[in-house]
């Protein structure tokens, strides 16, 4: 028999203990490479940024748009990286194309979260290549997969589970994402609503310390300051301020559904071609160079605009020009297939967004709708409004207008969840015929226990019983207990073994238990233990006596719970009428 003993429980929770220990201990060195390879990543760009267009060996972080070039340079510089971007694509792995996160997310759904060793030189390589050449994305992406890949790697290294891996694989994700933009909390939220698929201490507190230990790291590389430095904490918005931030919200939905929509219009475009995918990157370089040709600022990452967005001091035509500019050849480029992330440019538009309407709208800070309309696009777009209070936050540490960056951004996400089936993480999964639910809400199975389902009182046959006399009370499909002549359990029968045996005692058809579970598991528990013996049905046995029965648990007595939760959401029903008054007590 397989119930276990409380000594049995004990150990398992013990090696539980252990395993969650050792996943975090492993994080830690996880968090550390994720954050050198953050770290290489901004130093590689800034060192082909500064090549390309200006000709000199340096690794500061430099805006292509920054200075003036020949409108050659401007326009051949992207092609001649799309080019570069899609042999190594070609010719070395196929995995690097994209922006990182649906990569990373398939890894997890598909792949047992396993990355192959080159995609961790591969994706920054070829990241850096992009952006350094004016290609209009963020390193963000690229570090997902990278940080993510070395997780993955250290977990194939070693004799560890798929969920340990996937543990290990989003640790570097988040990890990597903290340490580009010294944003942890926002980094383990986007590892909560993005990647983990799971809010369960077995994998949060391991992400939890990578993210930690990449922060440290990142302050002794770069330095703990915000990305974006407002200059003085602001005041704290007014009422007033709280209620227009629906505004940036709203039309901040309305911009990340037209956005996600050109994205897979120009994806769709290009499939069209009737040439190898390792000419689109050069394809969509072409559109990079125009749009440079008419705003040379909305090139590269774009920190530098993103900060004078943020801190109020663009020009209007500044702001125009990337809302329109850096919006179509982001968009369009990106369904290129080339590599790079989209945070970047979504900070960026979107900042554009607020402060184009800032001009309109009450003045409160400096900067202040710029925030909001960054806040916004990043919930409507990423689908991930958390993240995208959080981020915002965090990169300028403007913790006192985190209500209007609130309302921004969960109104940018209510639009775009009303009106944009997937986002432009799931739409790409989806097209791979992968399904991916975005929603978190508490297992059914979890908040019933196997007492409050089980059959108390079951047909109960004894070792020493005739077959013949007892096969007339049973019936296919159910699982009978057996008995021996002291009330102990001894096995289990069934109608089709019993009908084998004829003429002989219940002792001649009765089978080993296979699993047995407790009156206190709760049904998911009781649903593991099934699927594990592969039945569909099991006796409850006393924790404490697990020789004395207490009942029969089935698999159709699970859906209960399901049932349950099924009435409570669409089962609607009066339960106070207005004027009514409540009956007095008896």
């Amino acid at each position: 028999m397989n119930a276990r003993h409380p000594r049995a429980a004990h150990l398992g929770d013990f090696q539980v203990t252990t395993r969650l220990l050792t996943i975090a201990a492993l994080a830690v060195p996880v968090g550390a490479a994720a954050a050198v390879a953050a770290y290489a990543l901004l130093q590689l760009i800034g060192l082909i940024t500064n090549l390309v267009f200006y000709q000199r060996i340096s690794t500061a972080m430099v805006a292509p748009g920054a200075g003036h070039h020949p409108w050659w340079l401007v326009l051949i510089a992207p092609v001649v990286g799309g080019l570069i971007i899609g042999m190594m694509a070609r010719y070395g792995s196929e995995k690097i194309r994209g922006h990182g996160m649906p990569e990373a997310i398939e890894a997890i759904l598909t792949g047992g979260s396993r990355v192959a060793p080159r995609v961790a030189l591969l994706k920054p390589a070829s990241a850096a290549v992009s952006i350094g050449t004016g290609g209009p994305f963020g390193a963000e992406g690229p570090i997902i997969m990278t940080g993510g890949a070395v997780g993955s790697i250290l977990a194939q290294m070693l004799k560890l589970s798929a969920d340990e891996r996937k543990t290990l694989l989003v640790s570097g994700s988040a990890a990597g994402m903290a340490a580009t933009f010294n944003a942890p909390l926002a980094a383990i939220l986007l590892a909560v609503e993005l990647l983990l698929f799971e809010w369960r201490p077995r994998s949060f507190i391991p992400v939890v310390a990578a993210v930690v230990t990449a922060t440290i790291c990142r302050w002794a590389m770069l330095g703990n300051g915000p990305v974006f430095d407002l200059g003085s904490t602001p005041p704290t918005p007014g009422a007033l301020s709280d209620g227009l931030a629906l505004i940036p919200g709203i039309t901040g939905g309305l911009l990340a559904i037209a956005a996600t929509a050109l994205v897979y219009f120009a994806e769709d475009m290009f499939a069209k071609l009737p040439v190898h995918w390792m000419w689109w990157p050069a394809i969509g370089g072409v559109i990079i160079g125009v749009g440079g040709l008419f705003e040379p600022r909305a090139l590269g990452v774009g920190y530098d605009v993103i900060d004078q967005l943020l801190t109020g001091r663009a020009t209007t035509s500044l702001i125009i020009g990337i809302l329109v500019v850096k919006t179509l050849i982001w968009a369009l480029s990106l369904g290129s297939g080339t590599s790079g992330g989209v945070l970047a440019p979504v900070f960026m538009i979107g900042a554009a967004l607020g402060a184009a309407e800032g001009a309109l709208l009450p003045h409160v800070t400096a900067g202040f709708w710029a925030m909001c309309g960054l806040a916004a696009v990043v919930g409507g777009v990423m689908r991930s409004p958390l993240t995208g209070i959080v981020f915002t936050c965090e990169l300028t540490h403007a913790w006192n207008d985190v209500l209007p960056l609130a309302v921004a951004s969960v109104s940018a996400y209510a639009v775009s969840v009303l009106l944009l089936k997937r986002s432009v993480l799931t739409e790409k999964i989806a097209r791979r015929r992968l399904h991916l639910t975005r929603e978190y809400s508490t297992d059914p199975l979890e908040t019933f226990f196997a007492h409050e389902v089980m059959t108390a009182e079951p047909l109960i046959l004894y070792l020493g019983d005739p077959v013949d006399a007892v096969l007339p009370y049973t019936h296919y499909a159910g699982l009978y207990p057996v008995l021996d002549d002291a009330g102990a359990l001894a096995g289990v029968t069934t109608k089709q073994v019993l009908q084998n045996r004829r003429g002989a005692p219940v002792a001649r058809a009765t089978l080993t238990v296979r699993t047995a579970v407790h009156p206190d598991n709760t049904l998911r528990e009781v649903a593991n233990a099934l699927a594990l013996a592969e039945v569909t049905s099991a006796p409850v046995v006393d924790r404490a006596e697990p020789w004395r029965l207490r009942g029969v648990i089935t698999l159709e007595q699970l859906l209960h719970a399901r049932r349950r939760d099924l009435h409570e959401e669409h089962h609607r029903e009066r339960l106070l009428a207005v004027g009514e008054s409540v009956p007095p007590r008896k």
